[in-house]
């Protein structure tokens, strides 16, 4: 009891620095549990501000998990492992709290090939003709139907997210996490830019006909003819290419194949205490960051236990790329033991990396400046 009474004493006098209209985002006292750090109330009240003024973007959400509503066929070790338990949509609201203005709202293209395999998905099978592409549009209509429910706007150009924070409204990047639903059919991709999608993951855990994934890489482990095709033609219509989940050498093969830079949405760096098959090296790391592009900082439970152990992170890859290519990429909603469980605590984020001398010109590049950057380029380079 004493120690729930001290943080909802924390929260009270945080509110009390906020400007009034801000007052009704203050940090509950359950989204204090396992910070692995104790708040500084001036600095939360700064990062209330800062969000208050710059575009906050998620680089890759699962925003109400629209995308297992009216899955056929999905096993239930998969739906456990995806959805993460018992679940109560609270995205939206969470956004406005913690000062988040837009994110990735993403589906997921192999979803219904996927099963458990021990704490990890895999696919188990191929696709049925024509199984793919309708996947894609059920769960493309469930966004649209989401987006629309919950008031937030689809975002068409990057000028819209700036648009959007300036209004109060929650923008929605459409995005598709894995590039299966083309099934080897380039004007798919024409068909998914005309449905509002700006970005697609070219593979996620199902090794498609663009390359392999990097948690069951195969013998060629490069980016296939097709694949280089598809980025092309993503540039050619102004979309962002997300090079997440994708074996390395796929990934070297995107940075060949294309002068635009790129995101990889949600992943972390090799060598800082835990090994996983999906982060990435140093290396990589450097050479997307060398071809302009961002990488989102994962917050996922490998090797991380609290959200202190995330905002080191943050420090980390920063130190091997520079603050310039560094961004937020929750997975939020579908990630696997998330260190930060909620949107909003992402103010007490952003006050323990001013705290820790992060910088406030850095934490506003973190926040979307660099996101926005890629965005504005690959967007300024479409063939009109």
């Amino acid at each position: 009891m004493a120690m729930t009474d001290r943080r909802t004493l924390m929260a009270l006098a945080a509110t009390a620095l906020l400007p009034a209209g801000l007052a009704r985002a203050a940090i509950n006292p359950s989204e204090t549990d396992n910070l692995g750090f104790t708040p500084d109330e001036p600095f939360l009240a700064q990062a209330r501000r800062l969000l208050a003024k710059v575009p906050a973007i998620d680089l890759h959400a699962h925003p109400g998990r629209t995308f297992g509503r009216g899955a056929v066929g999905l096993s239930a070790a998969a739906a456990s492992i995806i959805a993460g338990g018992p679940f109560e949509d609270r995205a939206i609201a969470d956004m406005r709290a913690g000062g988040i203005s837009g994110a990735s709202f993403a589906a997921v293209a192999d979803l219904q090939i996927l099963d458990a395999r021990g704490t990890a998905l895999a696919a188990t099978r191929e696709f049925a003709p024509g199984e793919a592409r309708a996947t894609y549009g059920r769960q493309i209509a469930n966004l649209k139907t989401y987006v629309v429910a919950a008031g937030a706007q689809l975002v068409r150009q990057p000028s819209d997210f700036t648009t959007f924070k300036r209004r109060g409204e929650i923008g929605a990047l459409l995005a598709v996490e894995g590039a299966d639903f083309l099934a080897g059919d380039l004007s798919g991709l024409r068909a998914a830019f005309d449905d509002s999608v700006r970005s697609i993951t070219l593979v996620h855990y199902h090794s498609n006909e663009l390359g392999e994934t990097q948690t069951a890489p195969g013998p060629s482990q490069g980016l296939t003819g097709f694949g280089r095709d598809v980025v092309t033609e993503m540039g050619r219509l102004g979309m962002i290419v997300d090079v997440a989940h994708a074996a390395e050498p796929v990934v070297r093969g995107v940075l060949a194949a294309t002068d635009r830079p790129v995101m990889c949405s949600h992943t972390f760096i090799l060598g800082h205490g835990t090994n996983n098959a999906r982060f990435i090296s140093e290396a990589l790391a450097r050479e997307i960051a060398a071809h302009g592009g961002v990488i989102g900082v994962w917050p996922a439970g490998i090797g991380a236990t609290t959200l202190n152990d995330y905002v080191d992170r943050i420090f980390q890859l920063a130190d091997v790329v520079g603050p310039d290519h560094v961004a937020l990429g929750t997975d939020m909603d579908a990630n696997y033991r998330p260190v930060m469980t909620s949107y909003r605590q992402l103010p007490l984020v952003v006050s323990e990396l001013l705290r820790r001398g992060y910088g406030e010109g850095h934490v506003r590049a973190f926040l979307g400046g660099n996101f926005l950057r890629v965005f504005k380029t690959v967007w300024a380079g479409r063939i009109r």
